[in-house]
């Protein structure tokens, strides 16, 4: 088989800048929209666990149990500040 009947393709420089050019800003497009799909989540995920940490605490105040009262308590401000370290590293990682 004689391989020199076959040439090597050609390229148009300016052709190959432009889809690069394209590739970029789609991947910089995708990109921004991923972070605002990751912060509206984690926007929804604070407002959850606050509803969920305001209704621990409350709870606490119902009980007549003192040690009972206090254990929720307790558990409501572990789950604050668990979860606001969380959301803080999560939104620095969104800048």
């Amino acid at each position: 088989m004689d391989f020199g009947a076959f040439k090597s393709p050609q390229f148009d420089n300016a052709s190959i800048d432009e889809t690069i050019s394209r590739i970029r800003e789609m991947n910089e497009r995708l990109i921004e929209t991923s972070k605002t799909a990751g912060r509206a989540s984690l926007d929804a995920y604070e407002a959850t666990l606050k509803s969920m940490v305001d209704f621990s605490k409350k709870s606490a105040g119902g009980t007549q149990l003192d040690w009972l009262s206090a254990l929720a308590t307790a558990h409501a401000q572990f789950i604050q500040d668990l979860s606001a370290a969380y959301i803080k590293a999560t939104r620095e990682a969104l800048k």
